[in-house]
């Protein structure tokens, strides 16, 4: 069915978009919103985004160019499914994105059909990024998606044989990247006539002149400045993920443990992360299935974790370097809550907990 077409039936063409917040997809959102289209902007939730709540940005800066805002949480699948087990591999972190991208298009189509809604877009920009905006890294994408083709859920959107020119053979041709859209070989939301390929752009490269005088332009409140959204990019998130993974078998609890506190190696080998403050203690009081919760139930301190089946030494010692991070007085004794158990320990200098930090 063409554009004009469906607004003959009454039939509003629809798009979801993967929203990550950047100025990259909200302009993609705006190119489209500009041409009639509505737009439900994705935002999906890995289990590595900001640390901040930023779900009172995302719903603003949706608005903002026209887009209802959807959050979809896809950490459990992610963390279970691609994380550790990536076909393209990593970036130069712990940054599968090839086969993230291709994940997050995977659920973007479940919901264009739950929204009957009838593509899907991305902000990517063609040669932005060097693992994952490459041409063929965009291509490879592409090949991860076209492989859901057959699930039956799509059976109703694709035209598999090619009998019906109305739908494409397969769920990849339903990729639309308005950023690039000029560079790359047209899609079929553009042969068919849902979007009009000469209103999007041909951006390429690492500059962003373009979008930040389109962010002039439309005067824009919300935006966010390129780079960093994502933990897995993250120097010291990484880090800690493959001393973990060296150690012992990563699961789903230690999603908090690696993205805040400080992480310590004790001396017999356990590992320990400590909070550095009320948020983070908050954060780490969450259960964790292979890890205690340290607390000190008499003096103001923070939240601490150790492993279960660490030596006992390892605990104590975890035990008195949460404490050395509290407002204990040095040589006094103190009540420490150890999973179940009370013990009573005197603070670790600070100076001297220090050499067990892997990463603040």
């Amino acid at each position: 069915m063409s554009a004009k077409e469906a607004v003959k039936e009454n039939k509003k063409i629809k798009a979801v978009a993967l929203f990550s917040g950047g100025l990259d997809s909200m302009i993609a959102m705006k190119l489209l919103s500009e041409q009639g289209i509505e737009v439900y902007a994705l935002n999906f939730n890995i289990g590595f985004g900001s640390n901040k709540d930023k779900s009172e940005y995302f719903k603003n800066a949706s608005a903002q160019v026209g887009a209802k805002f959807v959050p979809v949480d896809i950490k459990k699948q992610f963390f279970d499914e691609v994380l550790f087990k990536p076909k393209y591999g990593y970036g130069r972190f712990f940054n599968p994105c090839i086969d993230c991208h291709a994940n997050m298009f995977r659920f973007a189509f479940y919901k264009m059909v739950e929204l009957g809604a009838h593509f899907a877009i991305s902000g990517e920009v063609l040669g932005q990024r060097p693992k994952s905006q490459r041409k063929d890294a965009l291509n490879q994408v592409k090949k991860l998606v076209s492989e859901l083709s057959n699930e039956a859920i799509f059976d109703s959107i694709l035209s598999r044989d090619g009998s019906d020119a109305s739908k494409p053979k397969s769920l990849d041709e339903l990729i639309l990247r308005p950023m690039s859209a000029k560079l790359l070989e047209p899609s079929f939301p553009e042969k068919i006539g849902w979007v009009d390929r000469e209103r999007l752009l041909d951006v390429s490269g690492r500059g962003r002149s373009l979008q930040l005088s389109l962010v002039e332009k439309y005067n824009w409140k919300y935006h966010e400045k390129p780079g960093g959204g994502c933990l897995l990019t993250d120097l010291g998130v990484s880090s800690k993920m493959k001393d973990l993974q060296s150690h012992r078998k990563i699961v789903f609890d230690d999603l908090s443990i690696l993205k805040v506190g400080r992480y310590l190696v004790l001396k017999d080998g356990a590992r320990c992360v400590v909070a550095r403050n009320e948020e983070e203690s908050k954060k780490l009081s969450l259960p964790h299935s292979l890890m205690e919760h340290i607390s000190l139930p008499d003096i103001v301190g923070p939240i601490a974790l150790v492993e279960k089946d660490a030596s006992k030494g390892d605990k104590m010692l975890a035990c008195s370097i949460v404490l050395g991070y509290s407002k204990a007085e040095k040589d006094k004794l103190y009540n420490v809550k150890l999973g179940g158990e009370i013990y009573k320990l005197s603070p670790l200098p600070k100076e001297e907990a220090h050499k067990y930090i892997f990463l603040t």
